[in-house]
């Protein structure tokens, strides 16, 4: 399925609003990723690094929003570690990993591995399962959604709508995941809008920068059909497509990339990761001690560029009124 923002829909923001941004942290389980879905992969140790780094950021004025999946709102000790850290804007939102959220009734694999593409009852009992959960584990119902995997759908939208959902944030800009039996949202640009549903979409901000940036959209993709293509571009400065996460983006790529996006205009990016990388040995981002100390060192330098270019830190209620 395809997704493209439409500039018709695009939000608004009031003068007042500035130019701001919001950090979501995918809180999953740890799993092999280069291993087969499996429904038994439900350990949720990292969590416990979670709160150390939570204060790093309420120091420079950051309130993430944790976008829990069901291993962790159901598990009661990573529970009780994230429930404090919803405070002073911070607050949980879901994040539907299919695989290891009930009912698991399909056939665990790489299509259904993207929610969208399950039929659409049991994508809503799964949706309706992880959202029981997170009041259950967290007192208040997520404002916020996110379809591991960016697996939206075409039924996903209308759903999350029918249940209260304000603010969907599954929409990786200019990433097309169709080679896996995913969605398409080259066609995104990063801008917020509002979808036909009346869900506010929040795509995850990836930069195009280099001296072709302008042509990025059309250029980007067609590059990367062809064996290096786009290698060869970001290798001779001449277009890179940057995503906004500590995960296989190098520091000085992504100050580039904020920095574009401020002369680009940009109101409102979007920084992400996944919570497992607070750990070493979880994810291909951060395997030993070396790598979790650049993975923090990032952030500093993030932090400082994004304050340097005029970006401050916005709360996802903050978002929502500003909407």
């Amino acid at each position: 399925m395809r997704f493209a923002t439409d500039p018709a829909t695009c939000v608004r923001w009031p003068a007042s609003f500035g130019r701001r941004f919001l950090v979501t942290v995918d809180v999953e389980e740890e799993f092999d990723w280069s291993r087969p879905f499996s429904g038994a992969a439900r350990q949720v140790a990292a969590v416990a690094a979670l709160p150390a780094w939570h204060v790093a950021m309420r120091d420079r004025g950051v309130a993430p929003v944790y976008v829990v999946d069901h291993p962790v709102a159901t598990d009661p000790a990573a529970a009780a570690l994230i429930a404090p850290l919803l405070t002073d804007g911070s607050e949980a939102g879901a994040q539907l990993h299919p695989w290891v959220n009930p009912p698991q009734v399909e056939v665990p694999g790489e299509l259904a591995s993207f929610a969208g593409n399950l039929p659409e009852s049991v994508e809503a009992a799964k949706i309706d399962e992880l959202f029981g959960a997170l009041t259950a584990a967290f007192g208040r119902a997520p404002r916020l959604y996110r379809a591991g995997r960016y697996g939206l759908g075409p039924a996903t939208l209308r759903l999350l709508a029918g249940r209260g959902i304000a603010v969907d944030a599954s929409m990786r800009a200019r990433f097309d995941y169709r080679d896996h039996g995913g969605p398409d949202f080259t066609g995104v640009d990063g801008a917020a809008f509002r979808t036909v549903d009346g869900v506010i979409e929040l795509p995850l901000s990836v930069v195009y920068t280099g001296l072709l940036h302008r042509a990025g959209r059309w250029l980007h993709p067609v590059a990367t059909r062809v064996s290096r293509g786009g290698g060869v571009l970001a290798r001779t400065g001449l277009l890179s497509r940057v995503p906004l996460t500590p995960e296989g983006t190098p520091l000085p790529d992504a100050v580039r990339a904020i920095r574009r996006a401020a002369r680009d205009g940009a109101r409102l990016l979007q920084l992400a990761f996944h919570s497992p990388s607070l750990v070493p040995g979880n994810t291909p981002y951060v395997r030993d001690a070396a790598d979790l100390a650049h993975f923090h060192r990032w952030w500093g330098g993030v932090l400082d560029a994004l304050e340097r270019h005029g970006f401050a830190p916005v709360t996802l209620d903050e978002v929502i009124r500003a909407v």
